[in-house]
């Protein structure tokens, strides 16, 4: 399974981005897709994540703020992050896991997001 990223770049404090992701690939099904992000010095953390029937779950700090969505048809993820602020500054990354007989975990190779202040 191949997850490519897109969307990232420099925004001022307050501003807006979306983030997209898409599957690609030979699989089942991706039973829970989302976004990690990891800042310098830091470790990677879950900022939202989305299962196939539609539950999502936020971290604390951006709840309110993002939005994720995905398509099953399109096998794709989206991440919509309003009112940005600098300490939302990371490398984020699309993550998805397929259930076989056991959990199969995906990684795209991760999209920088910087917000100025």
């Amino acid at each position: 399974v191949h997850l490519v990223e897109s969307g990232g770049g420099l925004v001022q404090s307050g501003g807006s981005l979306r983030l997209s992701c898409a599957a690609s690939g030979s699989f089942s099904r991706l039973e829970t897709m989302g976004w990690y992000r990891q800042a310098p010095g830091k470790q990677r953390e879950l900022v939202a994540e989305i299962t196939s029937g539609g539950s999502a779950d936020y971290l604390d700090s951006v709840k309110g703020r993002f939005s994720i969505s995905r398509d099953n048809a399109q096998n794709t993820v989206s991440l919509q992050m309003n009112s940005l602020k600098p300490e939302d500054t990371a490398v984020y990354y699309c993550n998805a896991v397929e259930v076989r007989l056991a959990p199969i975990e995906y990684w795209g190779q991760g999209t920088q997001v910087t917000v100025s202040s």
